[in-house]
């Protein structure tokens, strides 16, 4: 098979690669430091936004509240979560990363960043430019990500 025949059929067979490229180089990141996808969603999550509830959390990764708990125990048992009563409501449990938590997850938009350089490197500054523009262009015309 020559290289012709291994090329992108289309614009969205491009952008499919691109994004394998991108998906691949964060699970490589996050398999590095031991944790599952959803764990390192959830940890990015809870250094932007403390003390969330787990009900959030449930919402926002659009799975059960046992499912969340699973998970919630697992990161729990690495010392990268803690669950604190607030207000003497032991019902509602408030999430928070630990600084632990903070240090793994450290560098994952820089490493996100250095990804994007490689996938845009055969880009100069003008195509690149062009590219966002179009980039924005078409996605301005589609439905907003959910998560």
């Amino acid at each position: 098979m020559d290289d012709s025949d291994s090329a992108p059929k289309s614009s969205l067979d491009a952008m499919r690669w691109i994004m394998w490229a991108q998906r691949k180089a964060g699970e490589d990141w996050i398999r590095a430091r031991e944790l599952s996808f959803e764990q390192s969603f959830v940890l990015v999550h809870l250094v932007h936004n403390p003390g969330t509830i787990q009900r959030d959390i449930a919402q926002m990764t659009r799975t059960s509240a046992a499912s969340v708990s699973s998970l919630l125990q697992g990161l729990e048992r690495r010392a990268l979560v803690e669950r604190r009563t607030e207000g003497g409501n032991e019902r509602s449990k408030r999430v928070y990363a630990t600084q632990e938590a903070k240090e793994l997850i450290a560098g994952f938009e820089a490493a996100m960043d250095a990804v994007e350089e490689t996938v845009l490197a055969p880009l100069d500054r003008t195509e690149r430019t062009a590219l966002q523009a179009l980039l924005a262009k078409v996605a301005a015309e589609l439905p907003k990500p959910t998560r």
